[in-house]
């Protein structure tokens, strides 16, 4: 069996998270040949791999986002589409319903130029009817211009040389769904979705937020990510959620609740047996440990405020802030900047960690991010029998308190995202009742063995792979 693992801005080029899941599962089947097709920014990403990749993997594939077209001049093939070709361009610009195999099969056209098609008098027209029918209150020359930029890493995807296999495996909808859809079109393999964190929401959010694109252009940006998001629920075999309300969502923006799946998140709990505890330097200090990567959308800024009030009250708190800082180098220094600034004693950046060296000497941890899937970072700390505080994002609500059927109790504190105070008053809390946490502590260690073992992941996405692959095979 060969399994294409579709991944976009992650493995192997980003550390923990998404990335460490797709690293896990390489590792639970030897058995399987694993190739990689990896959708990053542009060539200067290109091989900074942060893992080494294993065994089993034979081959990194790269599709970018933002390229040049190096078709040479004399191979390139002016584009002036036929009526149908017109008519799916056409459709997938003014949102109607879009026949994605004459896309596939346009821009799998060796021949094609990318540049030629966006600069080129059919795209031009469509563009122009688009403007005329929605938004003829704006200057035209900028709203052909942004089409163009909003289309070129769409039209680049489509244009990118996809390896065979038997099934691929999209760790998202978005491009990477795009990339999937073109598989099964091209190859007639299965195809398998697997969410872990609602790729269409996440970017809608992202877009509302950004300042980078304005007016009516941000509803055009999430009108295309829905679309994509769309097609790969529309080939999917079988699309897989993390949890209950994840599956809910995907339900609600358009997927067959027949294809849908809960595939829990799972850890190897033995390797959180016997951890160091705490060490001499740590006499009489509280320690709260945060794994993560120093990114905006961990808001480690909001944290490490929350510990300054938080500190004000419990004086021999400290902060661990632990994982890589080179995802976003100037977040990192704006996050040490603000340390500074307030003059904060016991906040400790440990730069890129093993987690086991230094679990066991938190007595919890924390986690105040904006948006979350299902964090491996809660289980692990379960696994140490550490409780949480997290915001109410992804599903660390039922983290903390049990899905549905479980009924062992709570295991750390709920807070709301950015709530400076609040989040203070649940590390204070914490901090100042020893009982409250080693009882949390136990919950989270009972939640974390009952459900969400990686030995259970394991064999559920065993019996995934062989049914896809049987039903592939006929």
């Amino acid at each position: 069996m060969k399994v294409c693992i579709v991944a976009e801005g992650c493995y192997p080029y980003v550390v923990g998270g998404v990335s460490g899941w797709i690293h896990s599962m390489i590792q639970t089947f030897p058995d399987v040949e694993f190739v990689i097709l990896s959708i990053i920014s542009d060539r200067e990403q290109s091989g900074k791999f942060q893992y080494e990749m294993l065994p089993n993997v034979t081959a990194v594939y790269e599709a970018y986002l933002n390229d040049v077209d190096w078709k040479p001049s004399k191979r390139r093939k002016m584009v002036r589409l036929n009526k149908i070709q017109y008519r799916a361009v056409r459709s997938i610009v003014m949102n109607t319903e879009t026949d994605w195999n004459v896309l596939f099969d346009l821009f799998r056209d060796k021949r094609f130029s990318v540049d030629d098609l966006l600069m080129g008098e059919d795209f031009l027209r469509i563009v122009e009817e688009f403007y005329n029918k929605e938004y003829p209150q704006i200057v035209f020359s900028d709203f052909l211009w942004t089409m163009r930029s909003i289309y070129l890493p769409l039209f680049l995807i489509l244009n990118t040389e996809i390896p065979k296999a038997d099934i691929y495996h999209c760790v998202a909808t978005g491009y990477a769904g795009v990339l999937g859809g073109m598989a099964e079109h091209a190859f007639g393999c299965g195809l398998i979705v697997s969410e872990h964190g609602i790729y269409t929401r996440e970017r809608e959010e992202e877009i509302l937020k950004a300042h980078w694109v304005s007016g009516i252009y941000k509803n055009i940006w999430i009108d295309q990510f829905r679309k994509m998001s769309i097609l790969a629920y529309e080939r999917a075999d079988l699309v897989t959620a993390l949890y209950g309300h994840a599956r809910h969502l995907q339900i609600d923006l358009g997927c067959d609740p027949n294809k849908t799946m809960i595939t829990a998140n799972g850890i190897d709990v033995s390797r959180f047996v016997n951890l160091s505890g705490k060490q001499p330097e740590d006499e009489g200090m509280v320690n709260v440990g945060a794994v993560l990567r120093l990114a905006p959308i961990k808001d480690v800024k909001t944290m490490i405020n929350a510990f300054a009030f938080a500190k004000k009250k419990v004086p021999n708190l400290k902060l661990w802030i632990m994982g890589p800082m080179d995802e976003d180098l100037e977040y990192a220094e704006e996050c040490k900047e603000l340390v500074s600034v307030l003059k904060l004693q016991d906040v400790e950046f440990t730069g890129r960690i093993d987690v086991r060296d230094y679990l066991g000497r938190m007595d919890f941890t924390i986690l105040t991010s904006i948006s979350e899937g299902q964090p491996l970072t809660i289980l692990e700390s379960y696994a140490a029998k550490k409780p949480t505080i997290a915001t109410d994002v992804g599903n660390c609500r039922e983290l903390i308190y049990g899905e549905e059927g479980d009924l062992f109790g709570t295991a750390g504190i709920l807070t709301h995202i950015m709530n400076t105070e609040e989040i203070a008053e649940a590390m204070v809390e914490l901090a100042t009742n020893v009982s409250k946490r080693e009882a949390m502590g136990e919950i989270g260690y009972k939640r974390v063995h009952a459900f969400y073992r990686i030995e259970q992941m394991k064999q559920k996405y065993r019996e995934i792979y062989k049914d896809v692959y049987n039903r592939v095979k006929g």
